[in-house]
């Protein structure tokens, strides 16, 4: 009988519960199995729409530079150019780093969120603010099913991408590279949530940062939080991560692009 993408993953996610040399035998053997399998990591060019995370939060995506740039001057934002380089994914910025806590909390949740969204426009940060409800739930259900695998479309198909969420974080890497470094792979892109306004404000801020920007582009980056988060907090979706993590010889990588409106080989 031949290996399915859905054993193959499964391999991967075990490389975190075994030893080293067993973990090696595994990997060489999903890495063999998946050099046959390209059809799952490209496919040929077709128009998809996919859902975002409108459903579930309310507020919309920014599109364009705002000209008040006179908010970011009231929480005394503190921006860098440097970025990304010897990242270390658990360990956050913490945020009186990135505002000023004291103006921030004279701030509305609403005047607040805009301030934070406007601050990060700009290449490699990616930002973003929720509902308190909505991370709580996020991290209940992340506490049981941490991984997850994405098709994000690039150029002429999609390559697939390795999820993996240890609120207050998210990794996302390439499946590729994952399957070849295991644990020591690098992520692409990584995003922290601030809870210290959720009790006061019932707001949860969210950065993300994009580790190696000849990977993933800022709208790639987009997509993908909005898409991560939609298949965590839909109840819909959160089944095909349900049966990715608990009932894994029943997961379909084709369940996922069909959600997605992904086109299947």
């Amino acid at each position: 009988m031949n290996v399915s993408m859905t054993q193959l993953l499964l391999q991967i996610i075990m490389m975190h519960h075994l030893s080293s040399s067993v973990s090696k035998r595994i990997l060489s053997s999903a890495m063999a199995f998946y050099r046959n399998r390209s059809s799952f990591s490209m496919v040929s060019r077709q128009a998809y729409r996919s859902s975002t995370l409108q459903q579930i939060v309310d507020k919309s995506p920014r599109h364009a530079i705002p000209s008040d740039f006179l908010k970011w001057r009231s929480l005394g934002c503190i921006r860098t150019s440097k970025f990304a380089s010897g990242f270390s994914p658990l360990k956050q910025k913490p945020l009186d780093s990135i505002i000023d806590m004291e103006r921030a909390k004279q701030k509305s949740a609403e005047e607040l969120a805009d301030i934070w969204d406007d601050y990060h426009l700009g290449r490699g940060h990616i930002a973003a603010s929720m509902k308190s409800k909505l991370y709580k739930l996020l991290e209940q259900r992340a506490s049981s099913c941490r991984y997850f695998v994405i098709p994000l479309w690039k150029g002429s198909g999609y390559t697939t991408m390795f999820v993996q969420v240890q609120a207050p974080h998210i990794l996302i890497t390439g499946l590729e590279d994952y399957k070849a470094k295991g644990t020591q792979a690098a992520p692409y892109f990584t995003v922290s949530y601030y809870t210290e306004f959720a009790e006061s404000k019932d707001l949860v801020l969210v950065r993300g940062d994009i580790v190696f920007t000849s990977k993933l582009t800022d709208s790639e980056a987009k997509w993908l939080l909005d898409t991560i988060q939609s298949f965590y907090l839909n109840d819909v979706r959160y089944k095909l991560v349900e049966r990715f993590n608990r009932e894994t010889s029943e997961f379909e990588f084709k369940d996922v692009l069909q959600t997605l409106e992904m086109p299947i080989m």
